[in-house]
């Protein structure tokens, strides 16, 4: 049994890893909440890059409608669409990038787009609600 740390969506969790034979592999998470990271001990030499802004996350959005969320964790790198815009069910509204790769997040239902909360070169998350289409 091997303990490692490992980081999702910018949380650190403990999870131990168990060899089974072959090539499989068990994980088990032994903490559902996430764990304080190590402390650095010092400094780096060189300062990281600013990170990209996030996309505001309110609580509830202004429009009643049928909520788009962000799939996976990504940055926001094209919005097709505009407030107002009469979309049908599977139209790409946007364009997110994850793990290099360019993804399509398409309407769910058909209607008029009411609320677009993400913005282009906006850093999301998983479940991160992105358009309202009423």
């Amino acid at each position: 049994m091997k303990k490692f740390r490992v980081t999702v969506n910018g949380e650190l969790y403990e999870v131990e890893v168990e060899e089974m034979g072959g090539t499989s592999q068990t994980v088990r998470q032994t903490a559902k909440a996430p764990v304080s990271a190590p402390k650095p001990a010092a400094a780096p030499a060189k300062a990281a890059p600013a990170p990209k802004p996030a996309a505001p996350k309110p609580a509830a959005p202004t429009a009643a409608g049928e909520q788009v969320a962000a799939p996976l964790p990504g940055t926001v790198l094209d919005i097709k669409v505009s407030v107002g815009q009469q979309v049908n069910e599977g139209d790409v509204l946007i364009i997110l990038e994850a793990m290099k790769m360019e993804n399509e997040v398409t309407a769910s239902t058909s209607g008029e787009v009411k609320e677009i909360l993400a913005e282009k070169g906006a850093t999301v998350g998983s479940g991160d609600t992105l358009v309202v289409i009423g």
